[in-house]
């Protein structure tokens, strides 16, 4: 059996209320809390970097587990990281003492939670020699919405944060059961940060345009393009990975997706046949890349919700188009 044995988040001390985020983007505070389902987030001090939220989500691990005892590190987090062309997850590992794992990164953008477990899993039972591995992921991505582009403004809940997950054979409070993925490569080019990559390197000219921030270049044609499929799609991969785990819908007792505006949330919900109390929203913390599923498992175990046998969803998307969803069974 291969499941989650720990989970881990921290959170940055800089909290932005939906009173600050309203005077950056004209945007009244009742609407920024009631359609876009923010009331605070956190942003890290300048001083912190993806890296660093992600070694102090691992350390939280690391509290009851030998770091020498950690086989494999996978950076799961933002592709926004301390440094373009870098592997933070070569830093993470040193920095928490994991001298006996071999680190990599895992980059899909805010749908790499629920395929870092899928590739966890996999991994553990392709090979003999390996009993833990240490997801970790960290998000600065409050630092790339450019509140003056109207464009991208209504990005205002990407947020920081870090996250850490254990995946480990034989565990003791759940299991991880099977996986549903869908990519949709039409939308590539709809999201993205224009300037720095090989396309437009790094310029006066960028930074005078702006172009270092996330931008979306056309956001109505993309609106017309993803509304139809977007929710069909969460709605696919979560039944998906429900049934490749010999599971059902009326199994499911715990959602755990992404931080989204409200209505698509309620949506999802309503398709689903779940009521609000079974899944978190984290309308207290806002979008943080791929970590948002992990923080939700962390919040659900924290507040007791998960009891034994219950099973639980972990899902999200991310730009590019991917929808993804693992389901998990949980033991203790």
């Amino acid at each position: 059996m291969i499941g989650i044995e720990a989970t881990s988040i921290f959170e940055p001390e800089y909290i932005e209320t939906a009173a600050d985020l309203a005077k950056k983007t004209s945007i009244p505070e009742k609407v920024i809390i009631e359609k876009f389902g923010l009331r605070q987030k956190r942003v890290a001090r300048e001083s912190m970097h993806a890296s660093d939220l992600a070694v102090a989500a691992g350390r939280g691990i690391l509290e009851n587990i030998d770091p020498k005892a950690i086989d494999v590190v996978i950076y799961f987090g933002s592709p926004f990281k301390d440094y373009q062309v870098w592997t933070a997850s070569s830093k993470i590992q040193y920095e928490l003492g994991t001298i006996n794992a071999f680190s990599f990164e895992l980059m899909n953008v805010s749908s790499s939670f629920p395929v870092a477990l899928k590739v966890a899993k996999d991994m553990l039972y392709s090979d003999k020699d390996l009993k833990n591995i240490l997801l970790v992921g960290g998000s600065k991505e409050s630092m790339i919405v450019n509140y003056e582009n109207p464009r991208s403004r209504f990005m205002f809940n990407f947020a920081d944060g870090g996250a850490a997950a254990l995946v480990t054979k034989n565990p003791t409070k759940s299991e991880i059961l099977s996986s549903s993925i869908i990519t949709d490569g039409s939308f590539s080019q709809d999201v993205l940060v224009p300037g720095g990559g090989s396309v437009k390197p790094v310029s006066k000219e960028v930074v005078e345009k702006e172009e270092h921030y996330i931008d979306v270049p056309d956001p109505l044609r993309m609106k017309e393009r993803l509304d139809p499929v977007s929710i069909p799609n969460f709605t696919k991969v979560i039944k998906q990975a429900l049934e490749k785990s010999d599971a059902s819908l009326e199994d499911l007792k715990m959602l755990l997706p992404l931080h989204t505006k409200r209505s698509m949330f309620t949506e999802i919900l309503g398709n689903l046949g779940l009521s609000d109390k079974q899944a978190i929203y984290l309308n207290e913390h806002g979008h943080m890349s791929a970590l948002d599923p992990c923080y939700g498992l962390y919040l659900a175990e924290e507040r007791g919700l998960l009891n034994s046998g219950d099973i639980a969803v972990v899902v999200s998307a991310g730009t590019g188009y991917t929808w993804a969803a693992t389901a998990i069974r949980w033991l203790a």
